[in-house]
């Protein structure tokens, strides 16, 4: 009775263990997300106010993917980081990324976009339209905070200009640290958000395990 339970139990660790080496998981994220409590402070410190308009908008007021030496851009700089392994340097030629919104993997660069979590459009209806180009760029460039990462170009794609009311990760699992990374930025660069947005990061942060 005892080996009988004891080939059981050797069973059970052999398929748990199987399945942790099949289960994807999630590559680097972006820097500087904040805890659960920080994010919910953060958040209700954010002006909340009616969204601007789209008049005067253009990427090109945002300029993007900029040089950040060596011969790299800003978006050559994200696949590097987000990724679990690469070929080349500047270009990226291949490697693996595990695309965070999603959850799939990816081995050519092509098939990925660099999302702004907080989308530039949104930026200007949040405030951005009154600052300078140089700011914009600064903005749309940014390593240091949780602004920029590497995802499915579909998802990227499918989720355009919207914030969190109306679009989050397909993957359930990811919402909790894109509401921190959306509210971060947004608090980062003085951006502010409307009702419905709000409640839906407080809904997701709220939601967070820590």
């Amino acid at each position: 009775m005892l080996k009988k339970c004891i080939s059981s139990l050797f069973a059970i660790i052999l398929v748990a263990t199987s399945l942790h080496f099949t289960t994807p998981t999630a590559s680097a994220l972006p820097p500087n997300i904040p805890s659960k409590s920080s994010a919910l402070t953060k958040l209700n410190a954010l002006t909340v106010k009616t969204e601007g308009t789209m008049t005067g908008y253009s990427r090109d007021l945002f300029p993007h993917w900029s040089g950040q030496g060596n011969g790299c851009d800003t978006r050559q700089v994200v696949l590097k980081r987000d990724a679990d392994s690469y070929v080349g340097d500047c270009p990226v030629t291949s490697g693996s990324w595990y695309s965070y919104y999603d959850g799939i993997t990816f081995t050519s660069p092509s098939d990925l976009d660099i999302d702004h979590v907080v989308p530039l459009a949104e930026a200007w209806r949040s405030g951005a339209n009154s600052w300078t180009t140089t700011k914009r760029q600064s903005f749309a460039n940014d390593l240091t905070g949780p602004q920029l990462i590497a995802v499915s170009a579909s998802s990227n794609r499918s989720k355009g200009d919207q914030d969190p009311s109306t679009w989050q990760p397909t993957r359930t699992g990811a919402r909790c640290a894109y509401a921190k990374m959306w509210v971060e930025t947004k608090s980062r660069w003085g951006l502010s958000l409307q009702s419905t947005e709000k409640t839906a990061l407080q809904t997701a942060i709220n939601a967070c395990v820590y």
